[in-house]
């Protein structure tokens, strides 16, 4: 019988006492080791027996979810430390061992799909291999038949605790199926107590548990992803209405110190809609609200540089009047003049900028001149 993947200890958001750490990695590095041993079996006694194209999409998505526990393995190893943690480091390791593992990048589309933590992952590599097995008749304690009893037996209280993570409306069903299979496993108990043979039929309940006990996992992690993509969509909302009526501010205020102000349009995170209801829909939902911010982002930025321009020029009217001072022309009629004038367009609303500039130009001239004499 193959190793099952370690019971993880503590919680998201809870720190892992140290000696359960250390424990639970032990057992974590042994379940990788057996597991991928037995993987490279399987892999073997599937290509020997001709079956690639009836079993490789079941071993490719144990072997993908093996590797993402390994590499989740090399960063709870990194943030272990050897023991060397606080409750900080702790608190780092729970996180990592309850949080979503990195899915997105792995070429097996299934897995693309799954926000599955690393306990998760270990248990449906579990269930797989379990599946293939015994679709290969492979399971090294075949002819044991009471420890794949109880293995069975096992699995279906683990799919009864799975059934718990189940929303109202799909654990009635999920529940009936369960107790059809609890009620089976009881018919072949019973049957083989009274000596019957009950290995062609055990088999084929032991595939059908492992597929519902891959089937709620999966589904589980694909309503957290929605779920979490939600939250997402929903600060991403706020976020963007925030940062749009503080643009459309900016732009009130801009138009009312600068001219020419800038022409930016505004994008309305109304025109999006509203918020959608499917994972779908709310896909597309976050992309847009992504691409408008960059639009808020680059309104934002063109209003900036007018107020900037606007404080560029004021401090270069007090750089030119520093530097009349060091020339000893700061009394110059024409200096004094000009300098008025500019300093009367600046202080002005809104800032005529192109009158401004020209004055800033005209005492600039005026000033080499004089330095020049």
């Amino acid at each position: 019988m193959s190793t099952l993947s370690p019971t993880a200890p503590g919680r998201l958001g809870v720190a892992a006492h140290p000696g359960e750490v250390l424990d639970y990695l032990g057992r974590l590095d042994t379940w990788l080791r057996e597991r991928r041993a037995e993987l490279d079996a399987l892999d073997e006694q599937i290509v020997a027996t001709g079956r690639q194209q009836e079993l490789t999409a079941d071993l490719t998505l144990a072997l993908a979810l093996w590797q993402a526990a390994r590499t989740r393995q090399n960063l709870l190893l990194a943030a272990w430390d050897s023991g060397r943690v606080g409750r900080e480091e702790l608190e780092r390791v729970s996180a990592l061992i309850w949080g979503r593992l990195d899915t997105a990048g792995s070429e097996v589309a299934q897995l693309q799909s799954m926000s599955v933590s690393l306990p998760e992952a270990g248990r449906l590599c579990d269930a797989l291999v379990a599946q293939l097995r015994t679709r290969l008749d492979t399971d090294p304690d075949a002819e044991q038949q009471q420890v794949r009893l109880r293995d069975l037996r096992a699995q279906l209280e683990r799919i009864r605790d799975q059934l718990k993570l189940e929303p109202p409306a799909l654990a009635p069903t999920g529940a009936a199926r369960l107790a059809g299979l609890a009620a089976r496993t009881d018919e072949l108990v019973d049957k083989r107590g009274r000596g019957g043979d009950i290995g062609g039929l055990l088999g084929g309940l032991e595939v059908e548990a492992a597929r519902f006990e891959r089937d709620l996992i999966v589904g589980s992690a694909q309503r957290r992803e929605g779920r979490d993509l939600l939250v997402r969509a929903r600060e991403q909302l706020a976020q963007a209405s925030a940062r749009e009526q503080a643009v459309r501010a900016l732009a009130a205020q801009v138009a009312a110190a600068v001219w020419p102000a800038p022409q930016v349009v505004v994008p309305s995170v109304a025109g999006l809609g509203p918020l959608p209801n499917t994972r779908t829909a709310l896909v597309g939902y976050v992309d847009g609200l992504s691409r408008l911010d960059a639009q808020l982002g680059e309104a934002q930025a063109a209003l900036s540089r007018a107020s900037g321009d606007r404080d560029a020029a004021a401090a270069l009217l007090d750089a030119l009047r520093a530097k009349a001072a060091a020339l000893g022309a700061a009394d110059d009629p024409g200096l004094v003049a000009i300098a008025r004038l500019a300093a009367d367009s600046l202080t002005t609303s809104p800032v005529v900028l192109p009158v401004s500039q020209q004055l800033l130009g005209a005492y600039s001239a005026r000033l080499d001149y004089l330095g020049k004499r």
